[in-house]
């Protein structure tokens, strides 16, 4: 089971294959109209330190297609109480108290497992400047893995 996803060596070949079978499922069920809120009631707060629109609409799109609802937060580096000083630490843990997961992009590397440590609830790491960005590789492999179901399947 995975609480937060912070890097991608966190990601054997057992939990890629699962997180693409279930994101399948997930295909599947954003358009079907009738299950398509399985994630109502659930808030994702986007905490980005840094500007990524790709990445941050995929996520709020995701969460909202399937009935979530989002807090976002661009620009958090110049626009947040960070701007006076807060710590990643203290914002964590503000948040946390809005939603029931984090995805963070912040600038400085290990970012991602700062707040992941602090944390009650999950965090994403939607990249962690010249760390990780985990979500960006599971996307790529995705593509692979599709292309290779498509040839095994032809």
């Amino acid at each position: 089971q995975l609480d937060d996803i912070i890097e991608s060596q966190q990601f054997d070949r057992d939990i890629l294959n699962d997180i693409f079978e279930v994101a399948l499922e997930m295909e599947k069920i954003e358009k079907n109209s009738s299950r398509r809120k399985i994630l109502r009631g659930y808030l994702m707060a986007t905490l980005f330190y840094e500007p990524s629109t790709r990445t941050r609409l995929s996520f709020e799109s995701a969460m909202k297609r399937l009935g979530g609802e989002v807090l976002t937060t661009e620009n958090a580096r110049e626009f947040s109480s960070a701007a006076k000083g807060e710590t990643l630490e203290d914002t964590i843990r503000t948040v946390e108290g809005y939603s029931d997961i984090i995805v963070l992009r912040h600038f400085e590397s290990g970012a991602a497992r700062r707040a992941a440590s602090t944390a009650s609830i999950p965090i994403i790491n939607a990249g962690d400047g010249p760390g990780q960005h985990p979500t960006q590789i599971i996307g790529l492999l995705q593509a692979s893995y599709l292309d290779e179901q498509l040839v095994l399947h032809q």
